[in-house]
């Protein structure tokens, strides 16, 4: 039983050395993960999309072709 008292010993000691380490890294690495995955969900809510506009052909000298798509809607932003 010695033996056993001595390696339980020697384990807690082990133990108390490592501290929260691992876990400490782990929390950091998930909220800057979070935290831009977050960033990206709410700015792509911001951007203006002006490139597709001069894509279509709409505005000035649009000429004669479809009406901004398949469908004809113009309307890229309903709650603008």
């Amino acid at each position: 039983m010695p033996d056993t008292v001595d390696t339980a010993a020697a384990l807690l000691a082990a133990a108390a050395q490592q501290g929260p380490g691992d876990t400490l890294r782990i929390v950091l690495l998930v909220s800057i993960v979070g935290g831009a995955l977050l960033a990206w969900f709410l700015l792509r809510g911001y951007r203006t999309d002006d490139s597709a506009d001069a894509r279509t052909g709409d505005g000035a000298g649009g000429g004669g072709g479809s009406e901004g798509g398949p469908d004809g809607n113009t309307d890229r932003d309903a709650s603008a």
